[in-house]
């Protein structure tokens, strides 16, 4: 069983940074595609950003493109989500998640992942 655990959140103003942090027990990072999503208050949950399990290569929505970057730590099992630029739109609960079979025309899509975190709430303010 695989298991996330996201933290760093937290409350910030417009311009700072954050970075939020993923922890995966249960299985070793290599084998699956990590996604960042996000839910606004009142609003669906959003893609943000995805890397790969062997190819590391990543992919990002449009509205954080240039502001975040997704990494990963293979040897501590760890997924990164570097958020600069930080603005009062970004404000959401932030999730990790992961799946094995994750493929180009669903790595966007929420409903493909099958392991997810608690989630952590990023806050910040204009």
């Amino acid at each position: 069983q695989v298991q996330l655990v996201e933290s760093g959140g937290g409350v910030v103003q417009a311009g700072d940074s954050l970075r939020l942090s993923c922890a995966v027990s249960g299985r070793t990072l290599r084998s699956y595609t990590m996604g960042w999503f996000r839910q606004a208050p009142g609003k669906g949950r959003e893609f943000v950003a995805v890397i790969g399990a062997n190819s590391g290569r990543t992919y990002y929505a449009d509205s954080v493109k240039g502001r975040f970057t997704i990494s990963k730590d293979n040897a501590k099992n760890t997924v990164y989500l570097q958020m600069n630029s930080l603005k009062a739109e970004d404000t959401a609960v932030y999730y990790c998640a992961a799946d094995p079979r994750i493929t180009v025309a669903t790595l966007t899509k929420s409903s493909e992942y099958d392991y997810w975190g608690q989630g952590t709430q990023v806050t910040v303010s204009s």
